[in-house]
């Protein structure tokens, strides 16, 4: 898979937790920490995504938001 993004996280998928029309996701990555993802089901389905499957969470700078306080 090739990929115009940079932020590229390898992990394992931990959680699957499907609503009514979207998902989240949810891949252990390195050093423990959890990212979690909101796709549509049918990306699950397409993606064959299950629990101990090897994932990676790709994140786009220009969608990331950052907070405090």
């Amino acid at each position: 898979m090739k990929l115009s993004a940079r932020n590229v996280l390898a992990g394992t998928v931990v959680a699957v937790t499907k609503g009514q029309t979207t998902a989240h996701v949810r891949i252990e990555v390195a050093g423990g920490a959890t990212i979690t993802a909101s796709i549509t089901n049918e990306a699950v389905d397409a993606l064959e995504l299950k629990v101990g499957d090897e994932a990676s969470a790709i994140i786009k700078a220009s969608d990331v938001l950052v907070g405090k306080g």
